[in-house]
């Protein structure tokens, strides 16, 4: 017989679904019995009166009313989630770092601290080399044009000593916090045309980059940060941005089967493969790279964002592969957008709450920082006119 579970809050659902997150504790879950449970509960207005405000606690009841219920069924199970966060850049860290030293240790301790003050983020995101919002593009392994190196000799991530620096910092704050890294491009000796946009990977340096996803992972392991996982590149079908590559899907699945996943193994790395990390309109793309059996033994999941699409394509991958984790890695927040618009497209509907149902593990923002002038950025990146091309409020 399913165990299912009516329980009664004294808020009106207008506000619940509308206005406010409601967090449950999970022990509340698993036993009838249990009717002196606390409800933790937090608004959100969108006339921005009211911004995060805890309200008093409240407890379940056993009696017969008009609020909003929750029906919890015990025989039914969803995916765990992992946490929610946002991509910590280059360009992040270097704002971050002009503050003064009381106020950056303040922010570092809203954002990632577990008092009551905190917003307790979970998750974040890493570019592995420059992303476009660094204030230049870069590579682990940059050498002069012309010039190559398959041993990997002159590989290291002295270009992100800021970032590895805040990081320690998170970490002292949030020992917990898990990490997803990709790049948005190879070192353009990798590349067929030579350029840090756009351009393909050589087939003939598969093995040398998956090495030096390898390098990566193991050197962030001896600073003392773990890459929970990775994809093997950012928005794959996007080559225009800087820096960018293009890796259609049979192109990410062959790199995959024939390289990455095995060099992991043979390397004793435990990260996990994620495919895909681009838009919603595409799912066949991880779909794609899924059905191979020699490339899926090596995934653990695909990764999306939602600037073309719908949310519901996390689901078409679930139902194609149901053994397979979904993670939502990226969405930024138009200039020009109001608070109230956001907030419902964002939260309500898509990011947050459209995301986890439709099975994903994580929520990310895009940057987690930058200037009024929105910058740093890279030549040609991510810049406010690019972004308002994006019509993402589908």
């Amino acid at each position: 017989m399913v165990n299912k579970i009516s329980y009664s809050f004294f808020l009106k659902s207008t506000a619940l679904l509308f206005g406010g997150v409601v967090l449950l504790p999970l022990s509340s879950c698993k036993s009838v019995a249990n009717r002196d449970e606390k409800v933790q509960i937090w608004i959100t207005k969108g006339d921005e009166s009211v911004k995060l405000q805890q309200q008093n606690v409240l407890t379940f009841v056993n009696t017969t009313n008009n609020f909003q219920n929750i029906e919890i069924d015990d025989a039914q199970k969803f995916q765990y989630i992992d946490g929610f966060g946002y991509t910590l850049t280059g360009g992040s860290v270097e704002v971050i770092n002009r503050l003064s030293p009381s106020k950056r240790k303040a922010l570092l301790q809203e954002l990632f601290g577990n008092d009551k003050n905190s917003i307790s983020v979970s998750y974040l995101r890493l570019s592995i080399g420059a992303s476009d919002l660094d204030d230049e593009v870069f590579s682990y392994d940059d050498l002069p044009e012309g010039q190559t190196d398959p041993s990997l000799s002159k590989f290291s991530l002295a270009r992100d000593k800021n970032l590895i620096s805040m990081l320690k910092e998170i970490l002292a704050i949030n020992p917990k916090i898990k990490i997803i890294a990709a790049p948005w491009s190879p070192p353009v000796w990798m590349k067929d045309n030579g350029k840090s946009i756009g351009g393909s990977l050589k087939t003939e340096y598969y093995d040398v980059y998956a090495k030096y996803f390898v390098k990566y992972i193991q050197g962030m392991q001896k600073e003392g940060i773990t890459i929970d996982a990775i994809t093997p590149q950012n928005e794959p079908l996007h080559p225009g941005n800087n820096p960018s590559l293009l890796m259609v899907s049979d192109q990410q699945r062959d790199f995959i089967k024939q390289s990455l996943g095995p060099i992991f193994k043979s390397n004793n790395i435990k990260t996990k493969i994620v495919v895909y990390d681009h838009n919603c309109n595409k799912p066949e793309y991880a779909i794609n790279i899924l059905n191979d059996a020699e490339a899926n033994q090596y995934i653990d999941g695909s990764a999306f964002h939602l600037y073309e699409g719908d949310i519901s394509a996390l689901s078409t991958v679930y139902d194609a592969h149901p053994n397979k984790n979904l993670y939502f890695t990226e969405q930024w927040t138009g200039a020009k957008g109001t608070f109230n618009e956001d907030l419902n497209w964002q939260y309500l509907k898509n990011v947050i709450i459209g995301s986890m149902r439709n099975w994903s593990k994580i929520a990310l923002e895009w940057n987690l920082a930058n200037d009024p002038e929105y910058k740093p950025h890279t030549p040609g990146g991510c810049t406010l006119n690019v972004k308002e091309q994006y019509n993402f409020r589908q």
